[in-house]
This record gives C-alpha cells, structure tokens and sequence, in this order.
C-alpha cells in the first residue's frame, strides 16, 4: 500500500520529501483525538453543569481541577501543528471556517476566564461564572459540531445544510454530555452517579443520530468518498466496523438501563465505549479524506511545508514532545476510577 501511494505521487517511499508530510499527518491525528477525548469529558461536564441542581454544580467542577489547565492547550496545539506542518493549507481550509473558528474562540475563552474567575470570586458571584462556564463549554461542543457538519459536507453552502450544520451541533453537544456523563458515573457515587446515568440515557440517541446523519452526508456529498468505502474496502472490514459501532451504542443502552433498574454501580464500560465509538468517527474521517487535506484539491504532500521547516519542526519536537507525554502521563494518571476525597491531613496535639 505504501509503496503504490509513494507511486501515485511520483516519489519514492524513502524518500523524506513523502514520509516526513505523512508523520506530521499522523501526529496532527493523535493531538486532535487526545484534544477530542481529553477536553471531551471536560465539555461534557461543564454543559451537565448547567441543569445539575445548584449543589451538586460545584462538586462537579471539583472534579474537573486536576485537568483543567492541560485540556486548555490541545487546541492551541493542534493548530499550531497545522499551520507549521502545512501552510500551504492554512488558508483553504480556515477560510471556510472562518466563522465556526470565531465561534469557537469565543467558547474556549468564555470557559477559561469563567473558570478561573470563580475561583477568586465571592460567593454571591461564584453561581454567575458557574454557569458562564457552562455556557461556554455548550458553544464550544456545538461549534465542534458545526465544523464537522463543514467538513462531511464540502464546506457546501444553503438551507439544507445550514440546518444540517444545526442539528450535528446538537448531536455533538449530546456527545459529549455523553462522554462526561459516562466520566462521572466512574467516578462518583451517590446522586452525582444517579443523575449522570440519566442524563447519558437522554443523550445517548441524539449521539447516534449524529454519527449516522454525518455518515451519510459523507457519502452522499462526495461521490468519491463513497467509491472509496464500497469498493475501495473489504466489505467484511465494513460490516464489522458498523458491527463495532451499533454494538457499542446497544450496550451503552443496556448497561445505562440496568442501572436504572437495577442499582447505580461504579462502571467504566460507557465511558470505554463511548470512547471507542469516537476513536472510529475520527479514523474514518481521516480514512475517508486521506490523501487529501482539501478534497479532490489540496493532498497532504500539496499542503504540506518544505522540507528544511519540516527537519526544523522534528528538531524541535525531539526535545519537546517527551517532556509532553511525561506532562501528560503524570496528569491524566487519575482520570480514571473512582474518585477519593483526600485525607484530612493529622495534626499533632
């Protein structure tokens, strides 16, 4: 396969000028999924926050502190990445985003400064930014959505897929309700617990709906993308892959209403799934597009930067990149799991 792909653009598969711009692809893939699994369970959160009763809010957010200010920089990461790596697809691309990338500035700053604001914040005003944070972790979820909804679509433009465009933001937002709801049956007890298995029940379907919704505008609107599932891939591939994915939405399903039913246990299963069901939407999305960054326009190696700023960038995160995943590991480490007050500290009479 590499080989062939190294033929259809005319280089030669050692050759760095066609393996350097698929690296940074794959790299630009990772930091875009760890944004969308990371900061996910941090959106999700905080858009829950908004209809969970007043005292539990804060409990909520609580649990959210230890990875507050690593989620904050995935974005800025990501794109970072992509304007170094490939400039020459900077402008084709964000000039179609132009105004969901406002959108979701506005969202990504609403949060951080609400956040750290009602940390210094007297009591009258800490409810206030409380829910400026949940306002803004909504529009951030929704945005997500509508940039989704631009880039299945073509970045086509009219009615129809204006309200497309809608209606995947509002599958995005239950997405991650989701994603955070499912965190926090993990990690806590209690009615915290109760409430966040009902409130992933409700979001459950809107999810779903979205992932189909985006499944079929994807083939429909790019004919090539559609060759390309059917023909260019095994069929059986295929059928697990959908297998996979309804599995997953009907356990969720089942396991949320077992709970219910049954008793409000610590699970980690709706979270791990819910997890894996994003990991497949972001793989055939790469899949779908790749080699392109612009369909039908602009491949990776047309977008990509030269090779001397490319053996710059490498240089650069050889230093960097294990300070980031030591940074990482040693913060995430707690993610999981039940979570546990920490002890009083003793003092000595």
């Amino acid at each position: 396969m590499i080989e062939s792909l190294a033929n259809a653009v005319g280089l030669e598969a050692s050759n760095p000028q066609f393996w350097l711009p698929l690296l940074f692809l794959a790299l630009l893939v990772v930091v875009v999924l760890a944004g969308m699994l990371l900061d996910g369970f941090d959106l999700g959160v905080g858009s829950l926050s908004l209809v969970a009763p007043e005292k539990l809010q804060p409990r909520m957010l609580s649990l959210l502190n230890p990875w507050r200010d690593a989620n904050e920089y995935w974005l800025l990461l990501a794109l970072t990445l992509f304007a170094c790596a490939f400039p020459n697809a900077w402008g084709a691309i964000l000039s179609e985003l132009y105004l969901p990338l406002m959108g979701l500035g506005l969202g990504v700053m609403l949060r951080m400064a609400s956040y750290e604001l009602r940390l210094r914040s007297p009591d009258t005003l800490q409810h206030f930014w409380l829910v400026a944070f949940g306002v803004g972790s909504l529009i951030t979820a929704f945005v997500h959505g509508v940039l989704l909804a631009k880039i299945v679509s073509g970045f086509a433009t009219g009615v129809g897929y204006f309200w497309f465009a809608v209606f995947m933001g509002c599958c995005a937002m239950a997405g991650y309700m989701l994603l955070g709801a499912s965190w926090l049956i993990m990690r806590e007890a209690g009615e915290l617990r109760a409430r966040a298995v009902r409130w992933a029940s409700r979001s459950i379907r809107w999810f779903a709906a979205g992932v189909i919704g985006a499944s079929v505008v994807l083939a429909l609107a790019n004919p090539g993308i559609l060759l390309k599932w059917s023909e260019g891939i095994n069929r059986w591939w295929l059928l697990m892959l959908w297998a996979g994915v309804l599995a997953s939405f009907i356990s969720i399903e089942i396991c949320l209403q077992r709970m219910i039913n049954s008793s409000y246990r610590t699970t980690a299963l709706p979270f791990v799934l819910t997890v894996f069901v994003l990991i497949v939407v972001l793989s055939g999305l790469v899949y779908s597009f790749f080699p392109f960054l612009v369909l039908d326009e602009l491949t990776v190696w047309d977008g990509a930067a030269s090779q001397a700023v490319l053996w710059n960038l490498i240089a650069i995160l050889s230093v960097c990149l294990p300070v980031l995943v030591l940074f990482n590991v040693r913060v995430y480490w707690g993610m999981v799991g039940l979570s546990k007050p920490p002890l009083p500290p003793r003092f000595k009479g």
